[in-house]
């Protein structure tokens, strides 16, 4: 077959299995999720049962990002090395055996031992994700994609908090942990029948969608420039054609790395310091009831549903991705001001939630889609592992130092004047990267 007749075969691919394997993606990263965000609810029941303070549930709470960073690089060489089918079936068996013994626990240590397994055990889910993405779709649909993915995440805080409410009014709060361990056990199944580590690999790809799919990764598959036209956004957002990286240890000397993990570990901070706290200002601070808080709390995760997927689909539209990191980062330092002067009233608390889940997650999707323009596929594992790794590092101290302010000011002012500082930096780090040709 000639090089002329790739592209034309790679224009009309006669299978679309890829969009499959993505709809399998966003269900393994939904009951990811849910298993991750569900001890926001649980909190203040669990605090009351065992007399925790803000700072000791902060602890709690951001005990699994320090698992979760911990796996993190290991994940990468592993999928790097063995690829991701196997890994990510382990994975989820492993967070739903986790997530069941959280709700057997005796102690607030026994607790908080599960939750850091949790984080160990989900630490490859996302390399294995973002690593299947980055080998399944072509570059111009790549933050699509990863939209969709991120789409999964923002799902799981919609539908936690009203069930687990429900569950915990019901049948008390260790009902939570044992009833979300089952689905996992059934994503496990289905990951390991249907998502191979590479399209190559799968008997449900035809020749034409492999060709689409490898077409803009060189000369030997399409001659032709990867776009005819340059950004739209490229007179003020410059693009640099970036040397890709080649070997893993360079992966560690690159500053676009380094500081793509650094704004990241910033906007982290901030995404999980409320996915952490948001139920407890909203009973504590707005004084709603647990009902009204379960259905209240799903608001910005409504808003995030819809930016990251606008947002993978405008950063694919625009072939770049530092405009929607930049966007994203300042509007949230923003609306971080904007939350600490909403007054007690319910339309305005969720309006205002709504767009902060927007702001935050308009960009979301770039900054996992980043490193795939600056790294082979071979490369990229250790690269998003390192992302992740760092910047997860942030779900980690984040709740813990929301926690102290709350115990020495009891008031969420100056929770929120910390996550405005955290995103504006992120604002200012995301200023000093390479925007690599996409």
């Amino acid at each position: 077959m000639s090089n002329q007749a790739i592209p034309q075969i790679a224009a009309r691919p006669k299978t679309g299995y890829r969009w499959v394997v993505i709809t399998i993606v966003f269900f393994v990263c939904l009951v990811n999720l849910a298993d991750r965000t569900n001890i926001g609810v649980a909190l203040p029941f669990i605090s009351k049962e065992f007399g925790l303070t803000h700072l000791e549930a902060g602890a709690m709470a951001g005990t699994f990002f320090l698992g979760y960073a911990i796996s993190q690089i290991p994940a990468g060489f592993w999928c790097g090395k063995y690829g991701t089918r196997g890994i990510v079936t382990f994975a989820i068996l492993g967070f739903s055996l986790c997530t069941y013994l959280i709700g057997t626990a005796a102690s607030a240590f026994g607790i908080k031992a599960f939750r850091f397994g949790l984080g160990v055990t989900e630490g490859p889910i996302p390399v294995g994700c973002t690593s299947t993405i980055n080998n399944w779709f072509p570059a111009k649909e790549k933050a699509t994609a990863t939209g969709i993915y991120i789409a999964a995440t923002m799902c799981a805080p919609i539908l936690v908090p009203p069930l687990c409410v429900w569950i915990a009014m019901e049948y008390g709060w260790r009902w939570i942990f044992l009833t979300f361990a089952i689905p996992g056990i059934f994503m496990a199944i289905i990951w390991h029948l249907f998502v191979k580590s590479k399209p190559e690999d799968s008997k449900y790809v035809s020749p034409s969608e492999l060709a689409y799919i490898r077409a803009s990764e060189g000369a030997t598959v399409d001659d032709t420039p990867k776009h005819s036209a340059p950004p739209p956004l490229s007179r003020w957002f410059k693009v640099k054609n970036i040397t890709l990286i080649e070997s893993n240890a360079k992966i560690f000397t690159s500053w676009n790395i380094w500081g793509n993990c650094l704004a990241y570990f910033m906007m982290v901070s901030v995404l999980y310091g409320l996915l952490t706290w948001i139920p407890t200002y909203l009973v504590n601070e707005k004084g709603f009831s647990f009902m009204k808080m379960g259905m209240v709390a799903a608001s910005p995760w409504i808003g995030g549903l819809i930016g990251c997927i606008f947002g993978g689909w405008l950063s694919d539209k625009i072939r770049q991705r530092k405009p929607m990191m930049m966007l994203t980062a300042l509007s949230t330092a923003i609306m971080m001001m904007v939350m600490i002067n909403i007054p007690d009233n319910m339309p305005l608390v969720v309006l205002s939630l709504f767009l902060v889940g927007f702001m935050i997650n308009v960009g979301w999707p770039s900054f996992t889609a980043y490193p795939m323009g600056l790294t082979t596929r071979s490369t990229y594992p250790i690269a998003i592992s390192l992302v992740n790794s760092g910047g997860n590092l942030g779900g980690f101290f984040a709740p813990i130092i929301a926690g102290f302010l709350l115990d020495k000011f009891d008031s969420f002012t100056n929770v929120f004047i910390y996550f405005g500082i955290a995103a504006l930096l992120g604002f200012l780090i995301i200023l000093t990267l390479d925007e690599p040709e996409a």
